[in-house]
């Protein structure tokens, strides 16, 4: 599209009509945009007429062939002709050829003009030189420069931002910085060339400061402008910016373009701030599927997955058809929410064979199918999809690791291995947390030490994490923390979380201790440090400290993160919280929990009421646990699915060890099969036991 905008539009060629014939005007005015005849037909009757000499009638059906897709009737008819070839005529092909993608042709054909037709002019270069950028052509885009200079045409304003925008593409900037400081006049198709060539070159803040500075010479940028440069603010996390831009739309009267207003949509929600954005996108008048994808991207992306589906359901009732990146926001927001019915019902909205040829739609479904427990549709998937690039296998050795089978997800990369296929920094994500979800400590060092090792890779802030948590929840504290000490970057606080996360699993109160001041200074809005350390200090019944804990968040304004829990039943997501009894079916949820509480008493279970955070008598702690959110879950489960059907519930916290404990009899007592997923990982219970073998 930007390459579009720096080429014009040919002229009519304004060649006398050799014939002034009634028939010759006949077929003229069928090339008009209102009529818009298939050029076949009239290249026929041309034929019959013997009109086919005219050099009008042959330049328009050039171009309508290309423009009809018939790239190869063109060129027939530009090489049998007997006619005289004239510039429009070659420019009529070497544009033709571009605009199918044919660049290689376009550029012979420019070579065998210099050779043989006439010479190039002002609207023959835009053209080659785009075919040039588009294949990286430098050595001959470098000659048609030459080219240019020798037949005058460098001070075309055209042209010259042909060159810049050749040169950028091809990774030139200072080249193409150059030769636009040296142009002396600049239109807003120049500026958009070289702001083009900065974010195409990663240089975000230049090209920013390019569009400052085409401002400050009073040029009034477009929509393709403005879209470019809201794109730069998404991706540097620009939001003053990006709203300094969006003033500026609404005062020139282009915030009602659409691409400009979608564009504006996903700044806003890639900066995570949904309301701004959902202000934007309930003002437009138009809403295109980008429009609608933008923004239920943008609720999944910034944790917002009910939201995300709400809005989902909305665009079915207009009628928008979902595209691919829809189906990737959906799915995503499925995935979070542990929705698979939902999941599979919004797949079946586009053709499977699009999930099978699209690795990005692919690996959306076999991350969705992973993260609902379902690992054997999410294998049947990976095995069926026909091009398998590197985040596909990614996908799927992350699928395997989250869902307990380490053993698998190893396989699965000793075959990329076979195939050749070299791994990068997420592979090595996947690996680590399979180590960790399994307790391999031996085979967690070894994969974090070929990282470097072996495939030359830099470690991540995120792979210190996953072996950090894998050193924690074996015990060995000293060794993570010594590894944090030694690190090459600073720790953040997934890493320090992790420290955490031991020192609980452990009850090493003095270490957690100097860990939450860490935390602090890096998310001191965080309530979950606190709430941690405040459960470390509850198991050792330090409630003085515990007590003083809250009077700091209280002072501080922060408040605990709510336990939340959702389960689906028949595409609907039913949410809980911690003692809800806003549910219809409350009643009956709360009789299946007690009618459980005395059914697990019976088999001996006792709370674990040291998991609770306030010093209050045992009896109120056993209630308090009794009415989690997840086993408010699981309860409407039981009372509204069939006896054959897996429960799946998904938490927003972590799951407390009594919960663990309890579903786990629970799946007997019931002869149930119940998946958890918390924020940490997969539960899988059946029959009295849990697929995470207690190691967590």
């Amino acid at each position: 599209m930007a390459a579009a905008l720096v080429c014009r539009p040919l002229p009519f060629p304004s060649v006398p009509l050799p014939s002034k014939s009634s028939e010759l005007k006949q077929l003229l005015l069928l090339f008009l945009p209102q009529r818009c005849h298939p050029p076949k037909p009239i290249h026929a009757r041309a034929l019959r007429l013997g009109l086919i000499q005219d050099s009008h009638l042959i330049y328009h059906l050039l171009a309508s062939y290309f423009d009809a897709g018939h790239p190869s009737h063109a060129c027939l008819l530009f090489h049998a002709a007997d006619h005289p070839r004239n510039i429009f005529h070659w420019n009529a092909m070497i544009r033709g050829l571009v605009s199918v993608d044919q660049t290689e042709d376009a550029v012979q054909f420019y070579a065998t003009m210099r050779r043989w037709g006439p010479s190039p002019d002002n609207f023959t270069f835009p053209f080659v030189l785009k075919a040039c950028a588009r294949l990286q052509f430098l050595e001959g885009g470098t000659k048609i420069h030459a080219h240019v200079i020798k037949t005058g045409h460098q001070v075309d304003v055209f042209v010259k931002t042909s060159l810049v925008s050749f040169y950028a593409k091809c990774g030139l900037l200072n080249t193409a910085h150059k030769l636009f400081e040296d142009m002396p006049v600049r239109n807003v198709v120049s500026w958009t060339s070289i702001i083009s060539g900065y974010i195409g070159g990663g240089k975000l803040e230049e090209a920013l400061n390019m569009f400052r500075s085409s401002l400050d010479m009073g040029l009034v940028p477009d929509g393709f402008t403005l879209v470019r440069i809201l794109t730069t603010c998404s991706h540097l996390g620009d939001m003053e910016t990006g709203e300094w831009i969006h003033r500026y739309a609404e005062d020139k009267g282009i915030d009602n373009n659409v691409f400009v207003a979608t564009s504006l949509v996903s700044m806003y929600a890639k900066c995570g701030s949904m309301e701004k954005a959902r202000a934007v996108f309930d003002k437009m008048v138009v809403k295109d599927v980008v429009s609608w994808s933008a923004m239920i991207c943008g609720y999944s992306s910034n944790g917002l997955p009910r939201e995300a589906l709400e809005l989902f359901f909305k665009m079915q009732n207009t009628n928008v058809r979902p595209d691919c990146y829809t189906m990737v926001g959906v799915l995503s927001a499925c995935a979070r929410l542990g929705a698979l019915e939902l999941g599979q019902q919004a797949s079946q909205l586009m053709d499977a064979s699009d999930f099978l040829m699209n690795p990005v739609l692919g690996t959306a479904l076999i991350d969705m199918y992973a993260k609902c427990g379902s690992i054997v549709r999410a294998w049947s998937i990976f095995k069926r999809i026909m091009e398998k690039d590197l985040i596909v296998w990614n996908a799927m050795i992350s699928g395997l690791a989250m869902t307990g089978h380490g053993n698998l997800s190893f396989g699965l990369f000793a075959q990329t291995e076979k195939l050749g296929i070299q791994p990068d920094g997420n592979t090595f994500i996947g690996l680590l947390c399979s180590c960790s979800h399994t307790g391999l400590v031996e085979d967690g060092r070894r994969y974090f030490d070929s990282i470097s090792r072996v495939y030359c890779l830099t470690p991540r802030v995120e792979h210190y994490g996953c072996i950090i948590d894998l050193f924690c929840r074996a015990g060995l504290l000293n060794e993570a923390y010594q590894l944090i000490n030694e690190m090459p970057m600073e720790a953040n606080a997934v890493v320090w979380g992790a420290m955490l996360g031991g020192c609980k699993l452990h009850r090493d109160t003095k270490l957690a201790e100097h860990v939450l001041k860490k935390l602090i200074e890096l998310e001191p809005q965080n309530s979950g440090n606190y709430v941690l350390l405040s459960n470390i200090y509850s198991t050792t019944e330090r409630w003085n400290d515990s007590a003083r804990l809250r009077l700091v968040m209280k002072e501080k304004g922060i408040q605990k993160t709510p336990g939340c829990s959702w389960v689906e039943l028949k595409g609907v997501v039913h949410e809980f919280h911690v003692g809800d009894i806003s549910h219809p079916l409350s009643n009956e949820i709360y009789s299946k929990l007690d009618e459980l509480g005395r059914k697990l008493k019976q088999r001996g279970y006792m709370p674990t009421t040291e998991v609770v955070l306030f010093d209050i008598e045992e009896e109120e702690k056993e209630h308090s646990l009794g009415h989690h959110s997840e086993k408010l879950a699981i309860a409407f489960g039981l009372i509204s699915m069939g006896p054959e059907d897996t429960i799946r519930v998904v938490k927003n916290l972590r799951v407390c060890n009594d919960c663990h404990a309890a579903i786990k009899l629970i799946s007997d007592i019931t002869n149930r099969e119940i998946v958890v997923r918390d924020n940490n990982r997969f539960h899988c219970f059946k029959d009295g036991s849990c697929s995470c073998n207690d190691y967590w």
